[in-house]
């Protein structure tokens, strides 16, 4: 009987460690258990400039160094999404943004693409696809009206 007591804490070790994920070997390994994952993004005609979160990458083509999850997932650094928008360099084009959910808050988390390609001469979709909520939206109206404010009321002195 003592003998069983004795064999669970190694018993608990080996569960424990066998249900970790690891990185691969030889891949990049980054902060909070991410690995990189190169991406290249691509516009038609060529030398669009790229920002990924807000940053300024160049112009296309470019190769984008992701840090996500072994899964081959975006990583949740605090941002519910990541922003990958091609900013057109000649007239008549038109601006190309994609949204990808890290997972934030029980949204949505997208898989690291290989290529992004953009295409500068198509107009931006009617039905955008989902992207980051809008905040500041107008009151709902399923709570009932708006309260209206009537101002201080007043005495009349006679």
């Amino acid at each position: 009987m003592k003998c069983a007591f004795l064999y669970l804490p190694i018993l608990a070790a080996v569960i424990g460690l066998t249900g970790c994920e690891t990185i691969p070997p030889g891949a990049e390994r980054g902060a909070h258990g991410t690995m990189a994952y190169e991406v290249l993004i691509d516009a038609s005609p060529a030398g669009a400039r790229i920002q990924a979160n807000g940053a300024d990458l160049g112009n296309t083509p470019v190769r984008l160094k992701i840090f996500g999850d072994p899964d081959g997932t975006f990583h949740d650094f605090g941002a519910p999404w990541y922003v990958i928008k091609a900013v057109p360099i000649a007239a008549n084009q038109f601006e190309q943004v994609r949204f990808f959910g890290t997972g934030r808050g029980f949204g949505p988390e997208d898989p690291i693409p290989k290529q992004i390609s953009f295409d500068m001469n198509r107009p931006a979709p009617v039905n955008p696809p989902y992207g980051p909520p809008i905040y500041g939206t107008p009151y709902p109206y399923y709570y009932g009206p708006p309260p209206y404010y009537y101002g201080p009321h007043y005495r009349h002195r006679w």
